[in-house]
């Protein structure tokens, strides 16, 4: 389709062209290759368009990126995955999510046959964070967050990519809370638990308060599976075991190193967020009784002052005697 400078390695080979000038009388004859390749290319884009149909999930490559998105060539066609459809998280720009070059699997959402567009989606052929957050997760379930915004009601923490929920106010501590900054601050790490999951509002409700609520919690307590650990469990219930490892002398098996490595750095981290959380709670009950403290201490001040500015009915009478005496 570009413009050719030198034509010496055509010469002596046989090429498909079109006709689009002849001229009998003089034996003339125009012929164009450009026009046989547009022609061509028109006919099997129309077939290709003819195939895709809504709801057909595709195999692709990025062509190249927009600031509004990015192009899949789908094989000889591109289609657009607008911003939007990226990803189920927010982006800024598709560079975040792509790059020219990689293959994606996407899902046709409109063919607009006339203009010969093609509108796609990548984020369609993804499980929704929300629904793989609900599935996984249970109301009570303790996890952990990072707080990312405070609002006078508030603070939101996201519990997983792409999802925050809220802890209002009254779920941030058992102490009178005036303002978030009280007890929270953007970018701390913490554990909440989940108390409500809404998928259709695509809302989660969480409580600093009650995953504190758990007292004193000892090493005996420990369980892996409640702080991040993956475990796996048969139709029965019970538990499978990781591959490589005997359940029966509780050994691992020789050959299963790099599954022994995987699995012993996956305990380290479910023990290291339940240690967190120890401190977690100690911290709040820590705070919680500071509070309580300095709203007594601020009490009995006030009282003992009220009791300073009372007089006897004697001191009264003395008084309006000296006034009357004036």
């Amino acid at each position: 389709m570009r413009r050719v400078r030198d034509l010496a390695p055509y010469i002596g080979k046989e090429i498909e062209a079109k006709i689009i000038e002849l001229d009998k009388n003089r034996n003339n004859v125009v012929l164009s290759r450009r026009a046989w390749l547009e022609q061509t290319q028109s006919e099997s884009r129309t077939t290709f368009l003819n195939q895709l149909q809504k709801g057909q999930v595709r195999s692709g490559v990025i062509s190249s990126i927009v600031n509004f998105g990015a192009f899949v060539d789908l094989g000889g066609v591109d289609g657009l995955v607008h911003v939007s459809e990226l990803s189920w998280k927010h982006i800024d720009h598709p560079s975040e999510v792509v790059e020219v070059g990689t293959p994606v699997t996407v899902e046709v959402l409109d063919v607009d046959f006339d203009r010969e567009r093609v509108s796609l989606s990548l984020k369609a052929t993804q499980e929704d964070p929300w629904q793989q957050f609900a599935r996984t997760h249970t109301i009570n379930q303790v996890v952990p967050g990072q707080v990312t915004k405070l609002v006078p009601f508030g603070a939101f923490v996201r519990v997983h990519d792409g999802i925050e929920g809220l802890v209002h106010i009254s779920e941030l501590a058992e102490r009178h809370v005036e303002i978030p900054e009280q007890v929270v601050q953007v970018g701390d790490e913490l554990f909440v638990k989940v108390i409500d999951i809404d998928l259709e509002r695509r809302r989660i409700s969480l409580s600093l308060k009650q995953a504190n609520e758990h007292g004193d919690i000892h090493i005996e307590a420990f369980d892996p599976t409640a702080y991040g650990m993956s475990a796996h469990y048969d139709e029965a219930g019970n538990y499978i075991y990781p591959e490589g490892f005997d359940s029966d002398t509780n050994e691992w098996k020789p050959g299963f190193e790099k599954e022994r490595e995987a699995w012993e750095r996956e305990y380290a981290e479910a023990q290291a967020r339940f240690e967190a959380h120890k401190r977690q709670i100690t911290e709040a009950k820590a705070a919680d009784e500071a509070a309580a403290s300095t709203n007594e201490t601020s009490y009995t001040s006030g009282e003992g002052e009220a009791t300073g500015t009372l007089a006897t009915d004697a001191a009264l009478e003395s008084l309006r005697d000296k006034l009357a005496g004036q």
